[in-house]
C-alpha cells in the first residue's frame, strides 16, 4: 500500500538537511545523510487530516488539553507499549529539547551536573552547557551483545552531590541501544537512592527493531521523573513542531505549565501539530509498520554493503532508530581526513562521530531514513572515500 522507494526533491523547501547542508559541512552541493529527519512524505492519513483542517479555514488559538489529543496519546501507549498513562500527568511543549531544557532549569541550579550516557545526541550537550550546568558522562561500551552501561560506574557518578539530573535517551541516540527493562529498573533504583531526578527523552520510541522492545520510563520510574516525546520522528512531521510528555509529580507539573504559559507565552499549541498527532496515533499504525519494515531493510543493506567490502568491520544494524552508527576504528582512519574525502571528493555529507562527544571519535552516523536508491548512492560514495584513504 505504501511505496517508500519514490524520491522526493526537497530542494527549495527551506530544508535543513538539503538546503542548508553548507552550514555544517562547508559545501552546498552534497548528498546529505545528516540531521535525523526522513526523506519520505508523512502518512497519507496525516496529510488528509491536515487538509481537512485547512479546508475548515479558521486557524485560531487552540488548546492541547482536549479529549481527542489526550485520548490519542493514551491509545498509542496502550496499543504500542501495553502501557497505561495517567492523563493528568500529560504536558505539552513546542519541542522535546525545549521541554528538556526547561526541566533542567527547573530541577537544578547553575553549576549543578546533569548525567548523560555517551556518546550522546549533540543537542544534549548544548541544553546542559547552554544552561550553565556541568556534563557528567557515563560512557557506553560496545560488546558482542551490543552497547552496555557499566552500572557500577554509573552509580559513582550519580552519587556525586553535584549530580541532580540523569538525562536519559531511550532508545539511545546515536548508538541505537534499546534499554532493557532490567537496565531501566536498575537506573531507576539508583536515581531514587541518590535523589537524582530523571528526564527521559523517548522521541525514537517507535523505531525499535525486531527482537527488541521499548519500555517507557513511566513503567519503571521512581521518585521525580519526566518522560518527553513526540510523533515527529516516527511520522516525519518535525516542521509542524509540537511535543508532549509526562511529569509524574503534580507540583513539578504545575510549575512547568506555569512557566510555559506565564514566562514563555506558549499557551496555544500549533493546531496542525495536534491534528497530525491525533491522526497518526489513531490511524497511522499501518503506515508506520510498513515504514519500519522498509527502514530495517535499509539498515540491513548498509550492513551487507559495508561488510562485503570491509569484512573486519563486521557491522551490525542498530537495535533501534534509522541512524546507522558505524564504527570505522578497525580501518585505522583519521576522522578529519575521512570527512575531507567524503565532502571534497565524494560530495556526500555524513555526520562525523565526534559530533556526539569524545566517545564518538572513529565513528560516523549515517541517516538511512531515505529511499533505497539514495542510500545505495551514499554507501557507494562512503566506500569510495574509505578506499581512497587506504
Amino acid at each position: 500500500m505504501f511505496d517508500f522507494s519514490v524520491p522526493v526533491d526537497r530542494h527549495g523547501t527551506w530544508c535543513t538537511q538539503w538546503d542548508y547542508v553548507a552550514d555544517r559541512f562547508g559545501a552546498a552541493d552534497l548528498l546529505p545523510f545528516t540531521i535525523s529527519d526522513m526523506d519520505f512524505p508523512t502518512a497519507p492519513v496525516i496529510l488528509s487530516a491536515l487538509q481537512q483542517r485547512l479546508t475548515h479555514g479558521v486557524l485560531g488559538y487552540s488548546r492541547w488539553k482536549n479529549d481527542d489529543f489526550i485520548g490519542a496519546v493514551a491509545h498509542w501507549y496502550q496499543q504500542r507499549f501495553n502501557s497505561a498513562i495517567d492523563p493528568e500527568s500529560l504536558v505539552y511543549g513546542p519541542s522535546v529539547i525545549y521541554m528538556v531544557s526547561q526541566l533542567i532549569r527547573q530541577w537544578s541550579e547553575p553549576g549543578d551536573a546533569v548525567l548523560i550516557h555517551t556518546p550522546a545526541y549533540d543537542a544534549f550537550y548544548k541544553a546542559i552547557e547552554g544552561n550553565k550546568r556541568q556534563v557528567f558522562s557515563a560512557p557506553l561500551h560496545n560488546c558482542a551483545a551490543g552497547w552496555r552501561c557499566d552500572m557500577a560506574a554509573l552509580e559513582v557518578q550519580l552519587a556525586k552531590p553535584a549530580c541532580k539530573i540523569m538525562l536519559l535517551c531511550s532508545p539511545q541516540n546515536p548508538t541505537g541501544k534499546v534499554w532493557t527493562r532490567e537496565e531501566l529498573e536498575t537506573m531507576a533504583e539508583l536515581c531514587e537512592r541518590y535523589n537524582v531526578r530523571v528526564i527521559s527523552d523517548e522521541i525514537h520510541m517507535d523505531m525499535v527493531w525486531e527482537g527488541h522492545q521499548h519500555t517507557p520510563w513511566n513503567a519503571v520510574g521512581k521518585g521525580a521523573w519526566a518522560l518527553f516525546t513526540s510523533g515527529s520522528k516516527s511520522f516525519n512531521i518535525p516542521a509542524l513542531t509540537g511535543a508532549y510528555g509526562l511529569i509524574n509529580n503534580e507540583q513539578d507539573r504545575q510549575n512547568y505549565l506555569s512557566i510555559l504559559k506565564g514566562q514563555h507565552g506558549l499557551s496555544s499549541p500549533a493546531v496542525l501539530a495536534l491534528v497530525a498527532h491525533i491522526a497518526a496515533y489513531r490511524e497511522g499504525e499501518p503506515w508506520l509498520d510498513a515504514l519500519r519494515a522498509y527502514l530495517q531493510s535499509n539498515l540491513e543493506y548498509v550492513a551487507a554493503a559495508l561488510n562485503s567490502e570491509f569484512a573486519q568491520l563486521n557491522w551490525r544494524p542498530p537495535q533501534s532508530t534509522y541512524l546507522a552508527w558505524i564504527d570505522l576504528r578497525p580501518l585505522g582512519l583519521e576522522d578529519q581526513r575521512l570527512q575531507k574525502a567524503l565532502i571534497e571528493q565524494q560530495k556526500v555529507a555524513i555526520m562525523p562521530g565526534y559530533t556526539y562527544g569524545e566517545e564518538g571519535k572513529g565513528f560516523i552516523r549515517l541517516n538511512a531514513g531515505c529511499p533505497r536508491g539514495k542510500l545505495k548512492e551514499g554507501v557507494k560514495r562512503l566506500i569510495a572515500a574509505i578506499k581512497s584513504l587506504q
